[in-house]
């Protein structure tokens, strides 16, 4: 085995990288030892998962597709520990890029990868061009809605020392990172607008329940906030 490649009689195969990028997964795991629980490693895997459900419908390539996947957060880590001001989309690219060229995809193939991880992010005007780069869009969106997304919304807001709400504040008027990043807020300048955002047939049908799910929890929540329920 040569960089978690097997061999054989010196040629590289393909033997696990078509459905499970080995070398990948087990390079980006150790990427993710300062990962804070919002964006830890649990959370790329329910992405892959959610890819490994959409990509097939979506004719993808799905050993791209896996591969960014595992990949598409390796940056995060740097991104919180400057407050946001690195951007993890465009830092897990270039941390990428030295991983990918070792693999045994074509040139294709392999910008598709980077260029997969580069265009994930919500908050970017880069746009996922890719079918690859428009599932995995999806499936990391879908994450973030629905009851996983509730609850790593307000993880989240612990991380960064935020209350559980402030009903008085104008929160397009808050900052990210502060005490005031609150899950609610993620919901109000975020998750709810992410239905809208989907990309893919199957990532739509996907959105609608977790959408749904997710309003009702903040009507919820708004309601016994204020002891009205």
């Amino acid at each position: 085995m040569k960089n978690g490649i097997l061999l054989q009689n010196g040629a590289e195969t393909r033997h696990t990288i078509q459905n499970e990028p080995t070398l990948i997964h087990d390079t980006a795991l150790t990427l993710f030892e300062q990962a804070k629980g919002s964006h830890a490693w649990d959370h790329t895997l329910r992405v892959c998962e959610l890819c490994r459900q959409i990509g097939p419908q979506e004719g993808a390539d799905m050993a791209v597709l896996i591969s960014a996947a595992y990949l598409h957060d390796i940056g995060r880590a740097y991104e919180d520990a400057t407050n946001g001001s690195v951007c993890h989309a465009k830092k897990g690219a270039a941390l990428a890029i030295p991983i990918v060229a070792g693999l045994p995809f074509d040139d294709g193939q392999k910008k598709n990868i980077i260029h997969s991880i580069r265009s994930h992010r919500f908050r970017d005007d880069r746009a996922p061009e890719s079918i690859e780069a428009k599932v995995l869009f999806d499936a990391d969106k879908l994450d973030s809605i629905g009851a996983v997304g509730i609850a790593r919304a307000f993880l989240f807001a612990g991380e960064v020392g935020a209350r559980l709400h402030n009903p008085d504040v104008d929160v397009h008027k808050t900052q990210a990172y502060s005490a005031d990043d609150t899950g609610y807020r993620e919901y109000q300048l975020k998750l709810r607008h992410i239905k809208e955002r989907i990309l893919t047939p199957t990532g739509k049908k996907l959105a609608m329940a977790r959408h749904a799910y997710m309003v009702q929890f903040f009507e919820h929540f708004l309601e016994e906030y204020e002891a009205k329920r």
